[in-house]
C-alpha cells in the first residue's frame, strides 16, 4: 500500500500516479480550475520548507524587511530596540517557492551589553538556517557590531545575503557600494520600508537558499530520528536528557544569556538510536527576564526547526504558564510531532495534581491529541514511557490515508452533519484529498466558505476515525467559484 502511494510522490505530493489521476478527473466533473487544483496540491504537498534568517543589529529594519519579505505586516515594527516577541517564524513565497522565515528582531539592548546580545540571537538563528541575509544599515555603514556577526556568518558556513538597508534612492547607493567591505560579497541595496530592490535581493536568497532543508527526515534508511527537548527555563530539560542518557552528559549553566552550541546527543533507549537536540543553557534572572525570554524563544524555534518531534516538557508543580501555551504553540505551528511531558510529577501532592488537571482541561483542550507522560527527570520516574510516546507521535505525523477512503468518509460526515445554512446557502464538501504528511495536510473542495467551528468539527472526526494521536492537522479548504462550475 505504501509503496502505491508514494510512487508517484515527486510529482504529485504524496498522491501517486493512479490516484493523481482520479482526483484530477473528479476536481474536474466538479468545475474545479485544474491549474489552480494541481497549485493547491503543491502547496499542501511540501515537504519541510527551507529557513531564512534575517540577523542584524538594532534599529536596522530587519522586522520591516520581514513584513516586505511576506508582503503583509507581521512582525510588530517600532522605532526603539525591543518590541519583537512571541513567534519568531514566518513562512513567505517568493517567485513561486516557499521558505520560512526567522526574524530575530527581538532585542534587548541591556542583556549583555551590545555585541553579546546580537551574537546571541545571530547565534541562535542561524543554527537553524538554511541561509541568512543580513541587513546593514548603509546610512550608517559597518560598524564593530556588524564585524562582529560577519565573523559568526563566517564560522557558521551558511551562505549569506547582505542587505544594505535604508537606500532610499540612488544618492545613497554610494553608502551600500562602501559594504563591499565586509568581505560578504556584493551589498544589495535595499529600501525596506519602500520596496525598492527587494526583488534583487530576493532573488539571490531563492538561488542562497536548498530546494529542500538540509535535514531531509527519514531519508537515511535506519538512522536517527530528531527530538526536540523543549521547555521554559529550569524545567528539568537537561536533567531529563541526563536521565535519558544515564550518565551527565549536559551541564546545566545557570548564567543569563550564556550561549554555546546546541547539544545533540545520540541516545540509546528501547534498542533505537535517538538525536536528543537539547535546548538548556538560557536562564532567566528576573531584572533581565524579557531579553532572556526572548532568546529562549529563538533558541526553542531553532531547535524545533530540526526536529522531528517536540517533546514539550512543563514543570507540573507550578502553574502552566503563558510561557508554556507559546512553545506548544511554537512546535504546532512548526509542523512536528508532540509529547507533552509533566514533569517534577514526584513532588505533586493530591490537591496540586486535582488542580493541574483542571488546567490542563481549561489552558491545554486544543491539544488534547497530543501524548502526555508524567515524568520524573530527579528520580527516573515513568522514562520508559517516553519512548512509546515518541513512537506514537511519529507515526501519526506520518500517517496517510488514501484519498478513496478519505472520500467516502467525507460523504459519511456530509450526510449525518452537514454545514449548517448560512443566508440561505448550505456549503457542503465536494472532495478532498490528503497531499502531504510530517505533519498531515488536507486539502478539501468545497461549494462554498467552511465556518471555523465546522472545520474544527471536521478535524476532530478525523482523529477520531483514523487516529492521528501525537501530530497536528494542517487543513485548507478550497471553495469552487460559481462561473468555473460545468455541468
Amino acid at each position: 500500500m505504501n509503496d502505491q502511494i508514494h510512487s508517484g510522490g515527486d510529482e504529485h505530493g504524496e498522491l501517486g500516479d493512479a490516484e493523481y489521476a482520479e482526483f484530477m478527473e473528479l476536481a474536474a466533473q466538479e468545475g474545479f480550475d485544474l491549474s489552480d487544483v494541481e497549485g493547491d496540491l503543491a502547496a499542501a504537498g511540501h515537504g519541510p520548507l527551507p529557513v531564512l534568517a534575517v540577523v542584524g543589529r538594532p534599529n536596522v529594519g530587519k522586522s520591516t524587511l520581514v513584513n516586505r519579505i511576506l508582503g503583509r505586516r507581521e512582525a510588530v515594527v517600532e522605532d526603539r530596540p525591543g518590541v519583537t516577541r512571541d513567534r519568531v517564524t514566518y513562512e513567505a513565497e517568493w517567485s513561486g517557492r516557499r521558505f520560512k522565515v526567522v526574524d530575530t528582531g527581538g532585542w534587548e539592548q541591556d542583556v549583555l551589553g551590545l555585541d553579546a546580545s546580537v551574537a546571541a540571537q545571530a547565534e541562535f538563528a542561524i543554527e537553524a538556517a538554511d541561509a541568512v541575509v543580513f541587513v546593514v544599515d548603509a546610512t550608517v555603514g559597518a560598524t564593530d557590531t556588524d564585524e562582529a556577526v560577519v565573523k559568526l556568518l563566517r564560522r557558521a558556513g551558511k551562505p549569506v545575503v547582505l542587505c544594505a538597508n535604508k537606500v532610499d534612492g540612488p544618492s545613497a547607493e554610494a553608502d551600500a557600494a562602501m559594504l563591499w567591505s565586509l568581505g560578504l560579497g556584493e551589498p544589495y541595496p535595499v529600501s525596506a520600508l519602500h520596496g525598492r530592490g527587494t526583488g534583487d535581493m530576493l532573488d539571490a536568497v531563492l538561488e542562497a537558499l536548498p530546494e529542500a532543508p538540509a535535514q531531509t527526515f527519514g531519508a537515511t534508511v535506519g538512522g536517527p530520528r530528531r527530538i526536540a527537548l523543549v521547555g521554559r527555563p529550569n524545567v528539568g530539560k537537561s536533567s531529563l536528557l541526563n536521565k535519558v542518557a544515564g550518565e551527565e552528559r549536559v551541564v546545566v549553566n545557570e548564567l543569563a544569556g550564556t550561549t554555546r552550541d546546541p547539544v545533540d546527543e545520540m541516545i540509546e533507549l528501547g534498542g533505537v538510536t535517538w538525536k536528543f537536540v537539547d535546548t538548556a543553557g538560557i536562564r532567566r534572572r528576573v531584572h533581565l527576564q524579557e531579553g532572556a525570554d526572548y532568546y529562549a524563544s529563538l533558541r526553542t524555534a531553532a531547535a524545533v526547526e530540526k526536529a522531528e518531534v517536540a517533546v514539550v516538557l512543563i514543570d507540573a508543580s507550578e502553574s502552566i504558564s503563558v510561557q508554556d501555551q507559546r512553545i506548544i504553540s511554537m512546535a504546532v505551528e512548526a509542523g512536528r510531532a508532540l509529547v507533552i511531558a509533566y514533569n517534577k510529577w514526584d513532588t505533586l501532592d493530591e490537591e496540586r495534581r486535582y488542580y493541574l488537571e483542571r488546567e490542563i482541561e481549561t489552558e491545554l483542550v486544543q491539544i488534547q491529541w497530543a501524548p502526555r507522560v508524567n515524568v520524573s527527570a530527579r528520580t527516573g520516574r515513568h522514562m520508559e514511557k517516553l519512548v512509546p510516546a515518541i513512537e506514537t507521535a511519529l507515526a501519526g505525523w506520518e500517517t496517510r490515508v488514501p484519498t478513496g477512503r478519505l472520500n467516502s468518509f467525507l460523504g459519511e460526515i456530509v450526510a449525518s452533519h452537514p454545514h449548517p445554512i448560512r443566508g440561505g446557502k448550505q456549503p457542503r464538501i465536494l472532495f478532498g484529498t490528503q497531499a502531504g504528511t510530517r505533519p498531515p495536510r488536507f486539502v478539501l473542495f468545497a461549494s462554498g466558505f467552511l465556518e471555523a467551528g465546522y472545520r474544527r468539527f471536521i478535524e476532530r472526526r478525523l482523529r477520531e476515525e483514523f487516529g492521528f494521536e501525537g501530530t497536528p492537522l494542517q487543513i485548507s479548504v478550497r471553495v469552487r467559484e460559481k462561473r468555473g462550475r460545468k455541468r
